[in-house]
């Protein structure tokens, strides 16, 4: 099998339709017919079913688009940042990471990395299921979030637990207080994120459910700065991770749970089985460091 199959086969599987799929490939019909049918035989499985109005994927088939999506987009990134490094003498490290996380330990490793005077290190802000697929495709090298993610090709790490604590609008009747799950459930729920999902968003309406409780959500924010506005003029309330209330903001108070054990996960994600780079161990040792003293209490 070549790469120009699975290029061959995921214009098929977009176009659903082998006319379409070889104008976009700029080749004749009959031999992009010819290279499926190839693949197909090669797989030992059918990868679409044929119909008078068209073609559609087979499980077979979606599942081996899915998956050749991913090869390929992970080749064009390592194609584009070998020619990048072939131009540049800086080398580059990609770390991922959920807004919750910023305001702790992440700024501290960030900081510690750049003083590599050969380093070109890229942040982006990606919830956990989308840092798994980054990942794998080579676009981050790290990834920081909150969920646990079943992949075989994703290795991951719990750092620490960290509290949970409910974010107030200021003068709200349980300011001051440590409030019980039962006494949240009474006012309207501001979550996030809204989408994509699994979030920390749903981490929280599980946990009002395994409680016994419902909750009333009142609106769904994509941006965690959106969401603590939404409390601010006195929307909802929101639950978020201990080290958001570091972010001061004027008109929101923050409360720690009367449940200490309600807690939410710091997990570092990387590639399964990599051996690690010179960056990759540098980052490590920060971040051993960084977790050590958060573990005993010399926070950040």
């Amino acid at each position: 099998m070549e790469l120009r199959h699975l290029r061959y086969f995921c214009a098929v599987a977009e176009e659903l339709n082998l006319t379409r799929a070889a104008e976009r490939l700029h080749m004749a019909q009959p031999p992009l017919t010819r290279q499926i049918k190839h693949l197909e035989t090669h797989l030992g499985a059918p990868l679409f079913q044929r119909h008078s109005r068209g073609l559609v994927l087979t499980p077979a088939g979606q599942f081996f688009y899915e998956h050749a999506l991913q090869i390929l987009e992970k080749i064009d990134v390592t194609v584009t940042s070998t020619r990048h490094m072939a131009r540049s003498k800086h080398r580059t490290f990609g770390i991922g990471f959920v807004p919750s996380v910023f305001y702790g330990q992440l700024p501290l490793l960030v900081r510690g990395l750049r003083q590599k005077d050969d380093l070109e290190l890229t942040l982006s802000e990606l919830i956990t299921v989308q840092q798994v697929q980054a990942l794998k495709a080579g676009r981050i090298d790290m990834g920081f979030g909150r969920l646990l993610i079943d992949d075989p090709e994703v290795e991951q790490e719990v750092l620490f637990e960290e509290p949970m604590m409910v974010a107030l609008p200021a003068g709200h009747p349980l300011e001051n207080t440590r409030p019980t799950l039962a006494q949240l459930a009474t006012d309207p729920l501001i979550l996030f994120p809204a989408k994509p999902r699994p979030s920390l968003a749903d981490m929280v309406l599980g946990l009002f459910r395994r409680h016994g409780l419902k909750v009333q959500v009142a609106q769904e924010a994509n941006e965690l700065q959106t969401a603590l506005g939404l409390v601010i003029s006195g929307l909802g309330i929101t639950l978020v991770p201990e080290q958001v209330s570091r972010l001061k903001r004027d008109g929101i108070v923050y409360a720690y749970l009367a449940d200490s054990g309600i807690t939410t996960p710091i997990i570092c994600s990387r590639r399964k089985g990599e051996v690690p780079s010179e960056i990759m161990l540098a980052a490590n040792k920060i971040l051993n460091v960084l977790v050590e003293n958060r573990r005993s209490g010399r926070y950040p």
